[in-house]
């Protein structure tokens, strides 16, 4: 049942800091940035959590013990997530399969059910993830579907807060605000308030290629085509029912490289760690205000926190996996490699390490197998079928009574259990021998007499030759 005390972590959503950008260029510009990473659930969109949760609370549409159903790229469901479960509703939310595990596990801990979905289909198919919910939310008892791209207490809450806050902080003197486009709310809302108290306000579209609203914007034509983007929570397939773009006098598109280096560059240059949405924006908004030719005062958002991201944004792996962070070019069998020796990048043990260590080094990194190193040199490989061999081996004796002694097989050591016997490929060695070594089961060991490069593995191989084919 819903709680009959307001939690006084509400009180905290909103009236977030404006901070000036000092150490980026801005062109003849200063540019602020609304840091709304700072409230309590740690985005935005924990102000129109509260808004639609309280606006169906009022109108009825959402019941005691009733299911808040939504659609999300993550943000709205941990706003209505934080909200919902603290005033004692259960809520269901559908995500995108693109979204970062820091996300989903925010949602379950939370106490959310999550549904996750396919992100490479488009409106009308049944796997999308706005279908999936209103599926959903009419199948379950009791469901109040939240429906952000169609609420109108979704504006509200920027038309009735954000709006202002920025209007009192920047002393009412602001020339340009620029946004991305998600559900659409916080453009409409703002366009509505500064529609009153400054009609000359000029909004910026910042738009992930791939996204449609951009060209919306320059040609007033709705392509029937899209791409895809890695960027979460921003850019459509489709023009958001209570959108309104009618403020919008520029639009920049921007890559999924130019917003992922942004948010790096934001983090390095002025320690704001944002999100990927984050970066987008600010590289809309620099380019805005260096095409400027006068001063003018600008404003964007840190729309979430960075910490959401650092298994994507500010993970060197899985930038280089999705050929967004570059290396220098070899030529040969080590631009394959996913964790590079010579860049720190290889996860490994010693053969004086017991297979506990062997096992919590795997667990840790979601890695089947490590290599080996005494010092600087390769001396084995160690896989999950190294440590079965012996900790399933005195599990099978214990169970059939004998006494193993402390603390097991997981004390034995890393050396004596390894594959010693390795085949190596040189670097030069060709894609057709690697093929042959991962064909037969192998991990493809890149080494030559005196150097260790790294390991390639079968997806190793097929995220060069994605990224080769694209």
């Amino acid at each position: 049942m819903p709680n009959p005390a307001t939690p006084a972590l509400f009180g905290l959503i909103g009236n977030t800091p404006l901070v000036e950008v000092t150490q980026l260029d801005t062109g003849p510009c200063r540019l602020f940035l609304k840091l709304e990473s700072q409230n309590p659930g740690g985005s935005i969109k924990d102000r129109i959590g509260l808004s639609i949760i309280e606006a169906a609370e009022a109108d009825g549409r959402l019941k005691p013990g009733g299911t808040i159903v939504e659609a999300t790229a993550g943000n709205t469901g941990l706003g209505l997530a934080l909200v919902g479960r603290l005033k004692g509703y259960r809520v269901l939310l559908v995500v995108p399969d693109k979204m970062s595990t820091e996300k989903v596990l925010h949602l379950k801990a939370l106490g959310a059910e999550v549904r996750s979905t396919r992100s490479d289909v488009g409106k009308g198919h049944p796997e999308y993830y706005q279908d999936y919910a209103a599926r959903l939310a009419a199948e379950v008892p009791g469901a109040f579907f939240a429906d952000q791209f169609n609420n109108p207490a979704n504006p509200l809450a920027h038309e009735t807060t954000t709006g202002p806050e920025i209007w009192r902080q920047m002393e009412q003197a602001v020339d340009a605000i620029v946004v991305g486009v998600g559900s659409a709310g916080t453009l409409t809302g703002l366009t509505r308030y500064f529609r009153r108290v400054q009609p000359k306000l000029e909004f910026v579209l910042a738009d992930p290629q791939g996204s449609i609203l951009a060209d919306y914007v320059a040609t007033g034509r709705v392509s029937d085509t899209s791409g895809s983007w890695a960027v979460e929570g921003i850019g459509e397939d489709f023009i958001p029912a209570i959108a309104d773009m009618t403020g919008v006098r520029s639009a920049y598109t921007i890559s999924d490289q130019e917003s992922f280096d942004s948010a790096r560059a934001l983090l390095r240059a002025e320690g704001i760690l944002g999100g990927s949405s984050t970066g987008t924006l600010l590289a809309a908004a620099l380019k805005y205000c260096r095409a400027q030719t006068t001063p003018q005062r600008v404003v964007t958002f840190v729309c979430d926190t960075g910490t959401r991201y650092l298994s994507k944004v500010y993970n060197d792996g899985w930038m280089h996996d999705q050929g967004l962070l570059k290396r220098a070019a070899s030529g040969d069998l080590r631009d394959l490699i996913g964790r590079r020796f010579d860049a720190g990048d290889v996860v490994s043990v010693a053969p004086s390490d017991t297979l506990l260590t062997a096992f919590n080094r795997m667990r840790a990194t979601d890695l089947a197998q490590l290599p080996v190193l005494d010092g600087p040199r390769l001396v084995g490989i160690i896989d999950e079928s190294d440590l079965l061999l012996t900790v399933g081996g005195e599990f099978g004796r214990a169970s059939g009574g004998a006494s193993t002694g402390e603390p097991g097989g997981f004390a034995s050591l890393v050396g004596a259990t390894m594959t010693a016997r390795l085949e190596t490929l040189a670097p030069s060695a060709g894609l057709s021998a690697l093929r042959a070594t991962l064909d037969r089961g192998l991990t493809a060991v890149i080494a030559d007499d005196a150097t260790f490069y790294g390991l390639v593995t079968r997806f190793d191989l097929l995220n060069h030759l994605r990224r080769t084919l694209s």
